[in-house]
């Protein structure tokens, strides 16, 4: 008799799980079933507000994997719609319900994969039956803005409430779709992902293209006319909005994984093992958002939802349920982002997790250019970088600029995974081109602004 894989959750790490164990194991040997709450498997979440602004022009672009792919190609058999309920880990049964025509099914397994994802942080004013209010992590919840935006009467102004990746983007998109935005952050900056001192130079380039930033304001309420939001209440005065989106972050949803026993971590996220098994708990995995997972800098268990570590944690739970062997090692934050024509990289710890920490450490900002200064384009960049003190050892590191700055974060990111010092870092062997690069790279420039420090 065939064993029994449920997956829970249709989008990157679950998929990729089934596939992978799709691949090492025959269909004679193994059934899979995925569940999916919403319309779509496979899907760039990242992608959303590309799609929102219109840069992306076609909503099935961002779609990697079709359902119909996955049952005709890899013989999973997807349900769409269908939101798992209840884990009875004793039985070895999920209780699912569907979402359409309702009914309950139970549907036993032998293994199961939890990767339910990420849930927006909604306040409890977001809560009541005001209709504009949005919250934004699947495809489903894109439409649902799109087709508000594009409903008579079209709305005109537009509040973003939080400032973190998807507020700033979201922000940027309203913007290039014609609406008048202010964006709230109930902190003193946006962009906390990294220091102030970088983060100002993304505030600066958002006011630039007409976004209204209020920072230190609270949102305490909405107001609405006829069920349809009309402002949003805060502690300085009212702001005039026709559609609210909220950019306040995201949480694991483990609500389900929780209730049925599976442990869960300090940051809310399930707690896992280098090879994704839920600790403790026979026959059970878990990927991606709803997880945590290690800094391999801190040293502390974080919870940092990104499409790539949910490929790779599917990956790597599907490999070890189809036989073979595989591990995730952990993260070091590495992030970036596009902020109107600002590109932002952030690699490794802030300066504030560097002291929460207990690393004595080093900072310098260095100034410098995309391309050599005599070279059509050339446009500054700044480079951030974080060193412990004595070692010099890398600890963090970020980048504002314009072109080709958000992607020399990776450089960085690869040197401090592996553990080198500035100094070993000013000897890097980084290309060199006019067109591409100063003779001294600004990664290199930086490096050494860094070992300067130290020596002082």
């Amino acid at each position: 008799m065939a064993q029994r894989l449920i997956v829970i959750g249709g989008d990157a790490a679950g998929m990729a799980a089934a596939s992978q164990a799709r691949r090492r194991r025959g269909r004679d040997d193994l059934e899979i079933v995925a569940f999916e709450r919403g319309h779509f498997t496979s899907y760039s979440a990242c992608g959303i507000p590309y799609w929102i602004s219109g840069v992306v022009e076609e909503r099935d672009a961002l779609i990697a994997r079709a359902p119909q792919t996955f049952r005709d190609e890899y013989d999973i058999d997807v349900r769409l719609r269908t939101e798992v309920t209840g884990i009875d880990l004793d039985r070895h049964e999920v209780v699912a319900r569907d979402l359409d025509r309702g009914g309950e099914v139970r549907e036993r397994f032998d293994t199961l994969v939890y990767a339910a994802g990420a849930v927006p942080v909604r306040p409890a004013w977001a809560d009541g039956d005001v209709t504009g209010v949005f919250g934004m992590q699947t495809l489903d919840d894109g439409a649902a803005l799109r087709d508000w935006l594009d409903a008579e009467p079209k709305p005109c102004r537009a509040v973003v409430v939080g400032g973190g990746y998807i507020g700033v983007e979201m922000a940027e998109s309203l913007v290039k779709r014609g609406l008048s935005v202010t964006l709230v952050e109930q902190a003193e900056q946006p962009m906390s992902t990294v220091d102030p001192d970088m983060a100002r130079l993304a505030t600066d380039a958002m006011r630039e293209v007409g976004i209204d930033i209020r920072t230190g304001v609270e949102v305490t309420g909405l107001d609405e006319r006829d069920g349809r939001v009309s402002a949003v209440v805060t502690a300085d005065g009212t702001l005039p909005a026709d559609v609210v989106v909220l950019g306040l972050g995201v949480r694991p949803n483990a609500a389900l994984a929780e209730a049925a026993g599976l442990p869960l971590g300090p940051t809310g996220g399930i707690r896992v093992d280098r090879r994704m098994r839920v600790a403790g708990v026979p026959d059970v995995w878990a990927a991606g958002d709803c997880v945590e997972t290690l800094h391999l800098v801190s040293g502390l268990p974080v919870h940092v939802p990104l499409g790539t570590h949910a490929n790779k944690q599917g990956r790597v739970a599907g490999i070890n349920i189809g036989g073979g062997y595989a591990t995730f090692p952990g993260v070091i934050g590495t992030a970036v982002t596009k902020v109107c024509d600002l590109e932002v990289g952030r690699t490794g710890l802030r300066e504030r997790d560097a002291a929460a920490s207990g690393f004595e450490f080093v900072s310098v900002i260095a100034e410098s250019t995309n391309r050599a200064g005599y070279y059509p384009g050339a446009r500054p960049m700044t480079i951030k970088l974080i060193a412990e003190r004595p070692t010099g050892r890398l600890l963090g590191a970020q980048i504002v600029g314009r072109a080709e700055a958000a992607k020399r974060i990776d450089a960085l990111a690869v040197a401090l995974w592996n553990g080198m010092t500035v100094d070993e870092m000013t000897a890097l062997d980084l290309g060199y081109a006019p067109p591409y690069a100063p003779v001294w790279d600004p990664v290199l420039i930086a490096a050494r602004k860094a070992v300067d420090a130290l020596a002082r």
